[in-house]
């Protein structure tokens, strides 16, 4: 592993982060972000298998950014009509944001968002069950969902928000994601769409 990620991680953890949000903001998985933010108090021998995704040259530009959730948008209409995209907090969140513009434009229709705030980001995941969906946006209830999050590891993530809006009565259609790390199809039912592939070669 890099130094600099080490660093990074370091960083974060002393700003309060929790692994999860490291892992997120570095897009590395939980082993990987737990791994780093170890290595200046007892070192491990060796990282976990891991790949490090840097997307700051699209994260920085709006317009980078709205190609690339329209892509997500074209990919999500072909399974159908779509009432609302859930971004999974941080880094889902703009791209759901755009995406529901770019949906709006494509079909005419209202699309809502709303926003999913992972277990992994809570400080006390261990007396929590399931992630949570923000009542501050639009509600999940019957509406036809699309899923978006940047990068999906091991698929943690993806399972628990489609169990959460299951539960909530919405209907999840599709998963979409930037980079997809964890080669899964699809999660009880709900096909998962990618950009970008990242295959470990053995």
């Amino acid at each position: 592993m890099n130094q600099e990620l080490i660093n990074r991680a370091q960083e974060l953890r002393n700003h309060g982060f929790t692994t999860g949000e490291i892992a997120d903001e570095l897009n590395v998985s939980m082993d990987t972000a737990q791994w780093l933010t170890l290595q200046r108090e007892s070192p491990a021998a060796e990282a976990p298998v891991d790949i490090a995704i840097n997307w700051n040259s699209l994260g920085g530009s709006a317009t980078r950014l709205r190609y690339v959730s329209a892509a997500l948008s074209d990919i999500a209409l072909k399974h159908g009509d779509i009432d609302l995209v859930v971004g999974i907090a941080t880094s889902g969140i703009p791209f759901a944001t755009m995406m529901a513009d770019v949906i709006e434009e494509l079909t005419g229709t209202t699309t809502c968002i709303s926003i999913f705030h992972p277990k992994k980001h809570r400080t006390n995941a261990a007396n929590s069950d399931e992630g949570a969906i923000s009542s501050n946006f639009g509600t999940v209830e019957g509406k036809k969902i699309v899923i978006v999050d940047d990068v999906t590891t091991s698929g943690d993530t993806i399972k628990d928000v489609i169990k959460v809006v299951k539960d909530h009565g919405g209907n999840p259609v599709v998963v979409t994601v930037l980079i997809d790390k964890s080669g899964l199809e699809e999660v009880d039912g709900v096909p998962i769409e990618s950009l970008i592939k990242v295959s470990q070669l053995s």
